[in-house]
């Protein structure tokens, strides 16, 4: 018996091999998600390069002074656009430390939407956005727009034939909490699957979709985790047949003061 206890606690992982484990599952999950946006981003990018090499031929070829002026605006916008595009995939790409900082979580789900657009419109699924106000919470951006990718694709997968994506931004009744909701008009959960959907491996998928995600039991749980080193809370509510809205709570935090603000 007790050579038997030995070998148990020699063959035990010890606590930084589970962490280095637990880095590496949210790095793949995080990873998965940049595949399905390669195709979006591309053509979200070229929709802001087109405009932008089209008004500088013709600002260069038209010499009135207004007709220039609106083309540099026109070339802006675009430019504009495509740094918000990049710098989206970027965050996502090379995260940074696990740093923190007061987040205005409505620009922060326009962004993340701005990557996902393309992928929810070739899945014939409508998208509609809701904001009250602007609320902040102190994030690591990345890791929570890595949470919002995970969703919507969630949500995205549990309608095969199309269907509404809705989210909705806004502080809760106390102001002590910013939310976002992310409610599908899919197949649903079921009562007893509900219960389970954010343990590890746990899936009611039957394997990954088109696009290779999906089917491992893990992305869940990953975001739940992720929030919960926020100090979050990461719900979900579901009827089967009526869709299912996901509400991720984070500690709110006052917006960041101006700089040059007296």
């Amino acid at each position: 018996m007790a050579s038997l206890k030995e070998e148990s606690r020699k063959t035990a992982p010890t606590w930084e091999e589970v962490e280095a484990l637990r880095r590496q599952v949210v790095e793949l999950q995080r990873v998965s998600s940049l595949g399905v946006l390669a195709g979006s981003v591309c053509h979200e990018l070229n929709n802001a390069l087109t405009p932008i090499l089209n008004y500088a031929k013709l600002g260069l070829r038209n010499p009135d002074p207004a007709f220039s002026r609106r083309a540099f605006e026109k070339i802006l916008d675009g430019a504009e656009r495509a740094t918000a595009i990049t710098g989206g995939v970027l965050g996502l790409a090379r995260p940074r430390a696990d740093r923190r900082s007061p987040v205005d979580l409505v620009r922060l789900v326009e962004e993340v939407l701005l990557l996902i657009g393309k992928d929810l419109m070739k899945h014939r699924v409508q998208l509609e956005l809701r904001a009250e106000g602007r609320p902040h919470a102190k994030i690591n951006p990345a890791q929570i727009q890595q949470v919002l990718l995970n969703l919507i694709i969630n949500a995205r997968q549990a309608m095969p034939e199309g269907g509404v994506v809705r989210v909705k931004i806004a502080p809760d009744a106390t102001g002590r909490l910013s939310e976002v909701s992310i409610a599908d008009s899919g197949v649903g959960i079921a009562p007893a699957d509900l219960r389970r959907i954010f343990e590890p491996f746990f899936t009611t998928k039957t394997g990954p979709d088109e696009t290779g995600l999906g089917g491992t039991g893990l992305g869940l749980s990953v975001c739940r985790e992720i929030v919960e080193a926020h100090k979050g809370r990461l719900r979900a509510e579901s009827r089967p047949g009526q869709g299912t809205t996901f509400t991720l709570r984070l500690p709110a935090c006052p917006a960041p003061a101006e700089k040059g603000a007296a």
